[in-house]
């Protein structure tokens, strides 16, 4: 329900925020004892936030959207292109890589933000709504993906209103 703490809880387990008590341990480490920029660090390497307004930058096209993240870790042009392809055909978006986000519809603009989450290989990826600001017939093709990547093995962590898919 509203209001329950499900963004808090994203948001502590995304390392966003801190927890106001207690302990926090990330693959065996302390993340109560790490500074801002050791947290930056460890989340930007280990953890892929997929959100319900997509984040998607309007002026750059999909597969610059993709490549994003690894421009900040140091990838190559070449590195950087090659994985964004790979990864924007896992989610079905090879042929719309060179489209800008104003010409992708909802579902296709959040299988971009999919293949931008996992450009890192995190080790966790958090969905927060991530179906909620798409038209009813663009949930199927994201929720796809997810199971997709659920049946691969990706450790997942969705905060959904879509009770079919929590179920299955």
């Amino acid at each position: 329900a509203s209001g329950s703490g499900k963004s808090t809880l994203m948001n502590i387990i995304g390392l966003l925020d801190r927890p106001t008590e207690g302990t926090y341990f990330f693959d065996g480490v302390d993340m109560l004892d790490s500074n801002d920029d050791q947290l930056a660090r460890y989340r930007s390497k280990n953890i892929g936030f997929v959100f319900q307004n997509f984040n998607l930058i309007a002026r750059i096209n999909a597969i610059k959207n993709v490549e994003l993240p690894m421009i900040y870790a140091g990838y190559s042009a070449k590195e950087r292109y090659e994985r964004a392809t790979e990864l924007l055909e896992l989610v079905g978006m090879k042929d719309r890589m060179k489209h800008q986000p104003n010409e992708l519809s909802g579902g296709q603009k959040q299988r971009v933000a999919i293949a931008r989450a996992l450009a890192m290989e995190p080790d966790i990826m958090l969905f927060d709504e991530p179906t909620s600001a798409l038209d009813p017939e663009m949930v199927k093709e994201v929720l796809d993906v997810m199971r997709q990547l659920a049946d691969s093995g990706m450790t997942m962590l969705v905060v959904t209103h879509e009770m079919g898919f929590a179920r299955e």
